[in-house]
């Protein structure tokens, strides 16, 4: 690692860049126009999340708080915690714990930089970690194996068999670090009555394992707040994903990686509530005067992303829509299965039932949706198997009339690059134009973003998804 890196800690640099963008977003329009004519290299990433007005500007102030809980944790009395975005946060909001997602801060930092976390990323394999990890965890954690961010004191993670190399990230991580570890085994069947009480006790273990970690029991009553808030979050993220079925779909294109984005970091707190309100706000607005969340422009095709989205060279893929008139109606990490949600209204087995009548149903509510999270839930093993990747993604792409289907992940992703090749031959024959990204969505050097938009114009306008 250069020793020009060594010089900063990850955290700060992501906090303070974060801080002023929310103190910028208090100025006048004139004001903020100005300042960020003189933001460096990624003004352009602010613009367009600015662009989306109210919305953008609150993602911008949620990032800044999520940062400002990391940084000042240890003052607060709180432990952090390294997570993964499998794992919902929920738990750890309930304890006072800070959770620090290693995939977020590794989107966030390649979205901002044009070096984006390469050299964190080569720092793990030095240190002995397998160079075909993915690349979502290694960006940020080559900074914590450096000591160049804030000290973690325990680990928590929840994919071992959904993604080894996730889990293997995290396992290195605590042993290199000399810190707790607990894994969180994922269920092998969702709707299983042995394997949900399997998941249900593992939970419980998970729970102690806290406990023991912050030196208290946990509180029943913050217990049954932050799952009465995620009820909440809950129908609101209902009536949001009812419009998206709309034609033409009414959520500007970020809005999706704002939904995701803050699940893994709010899920349970007030803020995410706020946030979520703000987003609907704007969608009902569109959708009431006919309107696309596209920038001014009229919507030309719809197109469903089967994994995750590409985050590298300043959130360009989002950008790219916009500009054709390209709608996003969602990805895997944008759908979690609550009960109520559009997509599982047939087929309830496969969800999640929150109750907070007593501390029992609490815990078995916040297991299942534990278990339906991103990932967790959609590549647990074959893609063809019922409750599982292909039965998802087509039941989506048919509810939200998907044009197209867009797969992109990393090299790391082992579980999904061993079968979307045989997923992308099923939804061709299910009559969706399906496009493999060879690119990876954290690391611009597996393939450039100019190529990697070549090749999206080539197969958009082949396959006559767009005209010229």
């Amino acid at each position: 690692m250069r020793s020009e890196i060594q010089q900063y800690n990850l955290d700060w640099m992501l906090w303070r860049t974060f801080g002023v963008a929310a103190k910028t977003l208090n100025c006048s329009e004139k004001e903020i126009r100005h300042a960020v004519a003189r933001v460096p290299y990624f003004k352009d990433l602010f613009e367009y999340i600015i662009s989306t007005g109210e919305a953008g500007k609150k993602f911008i102030q949620c990032i800044d708080e999520y940062l400002t809980s990391i940084i000042t944790a240890h003052e607060q009395g709180k432990k952090r915690c390294a997570t993964t975005f499998c794992f919902n946060p929920a738990i750890f909001h309930a304890m006072d714990i800070v959770p620090v997602t290693l995939e977020m801060s590794t989107a966030l930092a390649t979205m901002l930089w044009s070096r984006g976390t390469d050299e964190f990323m080569d720092y793990c394999n030095q240190m002995g970690f397998t160079e075909t990890s993915c690349s979502s965890q290694r960006g940020a954690l080559g900074a914590y194996l450096a000591g160049l961010a804030e000290p973690l004191d325990f680990i928590v993670c929840d994919s071992p068999g959904v993604c080894d190399t996730n889990a293997n990230a995290f396992a290195f991580a605590a042993e290199f670090l000399g810190i707790p570890f607990y894994q969180l085994d994922y269920p092998p069947a969702l709707v299983s009555g042995r394997s949900v009480a399997y998941h249900r006790d593992d939970f419980l273990g998970l729970i102690a394992f806290l406990e023991k970690q912050v030196g208290r029991k946990l509180d029943i009553e913050q217990l049954r707040s932050v799952i009465e808030e995620i009820m909440i979050q809950d129908k609101c993220l209902s009536d949001i994903e009812d419009l998206q079925m709309l034609c033409p779909n009414p959520l500007p294109v970020a809005f999706n990686v704002f939904i995701y984005g803050g699940r893994f970091l709010f899920t349970g707190l007030p803020v995410y509530t706020e946030f979520l309100k703000i987003l609907h706000g704007v969608a009902k607005e569109n959708a009431d005067r006919g309107l696309s969340g596209l920038s001014g422009r009229k919507e030309n095709a719809r197109a469903l992303f089967c994994y995750i989205d590409h985050y590298a060279s300043h959130m360009r893929l989002f950008k790219w829509l916009d500009s054709r008139g390209v709608s996003h109606i969602g990805n895997v990490l944008s759908r979690f299965f609550h009960h109520d949600a559009p997509y599982a209204k047939e087929r309830l087995e496969e969800t999640y039932y929150l109750d907070t009548s007593n501390i029992e149903s609490m815990i078995q509510g916040l297991a299942e949706l534990n278990a339906r999270s991103p990932m967790i839930r959609t590549i647990r093993g074959p893609y063809d198997h019922p409750h599982m990747w292909r039965d998802d993604v087509l039941s989506l792409a048919k509810l939200y009339r998907a044009d197209c289907i867009v797969y992109v992940g990393t090299p790391g992703c082992r579980n999904t690059w061993g079968m979307v090749k045989l997923l992308a031959a099923d939804l061709e024959k299910a009559g969706y134009p399906t496009h493999i990204i060879h690119g990876d969505a954290f690391d611009r050097r597996v393939e450039s973003w100019e190529r990697t938009s070549e090749k999206l114009e080539e197969f958009f306008y082949v396959r006559g998804i767009l005209k010229k």
